[in-house]
């Protein structure tokens, strides 16, 4: 059997956002990662890979600022200066608000405290998968791709993870950062918990006619979530959720059917709105690693926690996780301990699992919540919304936490380099 291991410290199975992140941050300190992906890089980056933009919490792009990504990332990226977040019940709820209750936050409220960041940058995924891999290239971190784990062993010394060329590679930890179906995760015996949403995200890139100033619009309806997200130069990101038969019908329309259809739920309030490039389609659903380590292995992004596109938080905690798990390798390489024991990998566990629990389970509340049109809900929830809108320090605090800002931050979250 061939053995692909010379000297590596860190084996991340997961080249996506938050494996490549992680092993910027790993190799920036002085730690050698190697990166496993069964797709490569050139094909991560175009336009058919993956049709999704992301909000990114300021926090965590200015972890990519001292990883030195934001340059590369700056031409690509839309500052959101406002959410406008309104409940209604019937489609074409955007061409206004269908409600007395509403929700606006505007970054000029945190200023003071964020340094001027707005509330978060809307980024398409596939000009981060580039950014990432093109700084990966450069800093000549190892990356094996295409290939896939087909297993992994863990002893007391060193994680073995094995190939499906029969390669087999070893360290002190392996990272499981590959997503829901987690090989790393399932070979380190932690289970999982979760459930399907009875939901599909249907996925599009829209141009606008008239601007859209950095306004995002989130419009709570009946079937779940339509989210309005600016883009550079004049487009939105469209994540428009319906039931899993109207996303399948959605994604095999006819163009003139899709924008019939788009029309009717976006309104006309920016005026001509067009579709360009493909639509994707998601499965939409809940999971949740148990536990975040076993014995030399640590698990990151999807492979630890999947959780509903509504606030767009998932991506973020997976860089919340890449932040904290590169800080306490790091810190224990310096302090000269083994870093795949268990009582250094317990410290990212710690750091991590309060956050994200709590995050996970009230997303999967909001969900509940606000996908349905029971009219006392409805009653309740939209009350609720009027009464954070009136009041500022509560206003304040949402948008710093999903700012990325509150709590012990790991210090890339800071902007400052490990």
């Amino acid at each position: 059997m061939a053995d692909a291991a010379q000297d590596v410290d860190v084996i991340i199975a997961g080249a996506g956002i938050a494996g490549a992140t992680l092993a910027l941050a790993l190799n920036q300190a002085g730690l050698k990662p190697v990166l496993i992906d069964p797709v490569a890089f050139d094909s991560q980056v175009a336009p058919t890979f993956d049709g999704r933009a992301s909000a990114i919490a300021y926090a965590a792009f200015r972890q990519w600022r001292a990883l030195g990504v934001g340059e590369a990332l700056a031409p690509h990226v839309q500052r959101i200066e406002q959410i406008l977040v309104t409940d209604g019940s019937t489609p074409g709820a955007a061409s206004g608000p269908a409600s007395p209750f509403f929700l606006r936050f505007d970054s000029a409220e945190i200023a003071d405290s964020s340094d001027g960041e707005p509330l978060g940058y809307l980024l398409e995924n596939r000009r981060i998968r580039a950014a990432l891999a093109q700084a990966i290239l450069e800093a000549g971190i190892t990356v094996l791709a295409p290939a896939k784990v087909a297993s992994a062993a863990f002893g007391a010394r060193e994680a073995v993870v094995t190939l499906a060329d029969g390669r087999t590679l070893r360290a002190p930890v392996a990272v499981g950062a590959e997503g829901r179906g987690s090989v790393i995760r399932t070979e380190a015996k932690i289970g999982a918990i979760g459930w399907d949403y009875p939901q599909t995200g249907v996925v599009a890139t829209v141009r606008l006619e008239k601007p859209h100033e950095g306004v995002a619009h989130e419009y709570f309806l009946p079937g779940g979530p339509f989210a309005i997200l600016p883009l550079t130069g004049n487009r939105a990101s469209l994540v428009w959720t319906e039931s899993r038969a109207r996303g399948a019908a959605l994604k095999t329309a006819r163009p003139e059917i899709f924008q019939a259809h788009l029309d009717r739920r976006f309104g006309d309030y920016l005026g001509e709105v067009r579709v360009e490039g493909p639509v994707f389609t998601y499965p939409l659903s809940l999971q949740l690693a148990e536990r975040f380590t076993a014995p030399r292995a640590a698990l990151l992004g999807d492979a630890a926690h999947g959780v509903h596109p509504i606030a767009g938080q998932g991506l973020n905690l997976g860089l919340k996780g890449a932040a904290a798990l590169a800080e306490v390798l790091v810190e224990a390489m310096r302090l000269g301990e083994d870093i795949g024991s268990e009582a250094v990998l317990e410290r990212y566990a710690a750091w991590r699992r309060f956050d994200t629990v709590t995050l996970s389970a009230g997303m999967d509340a909001f969900v509940r919540l606000f996908s349905n049109d029971h009219p006392l809900l409805r009653l309740a929830r939209g009350a609720g919304m009027a009464a954070v809108n009136r009041i500022g320090p509560a206003r304040r605090f949402f948008m710093t936490e999903a700012g990325g800002a509150m709590g012990d931050l790991p210090r890339l979250l800071r902007g400052e380099a490990l």
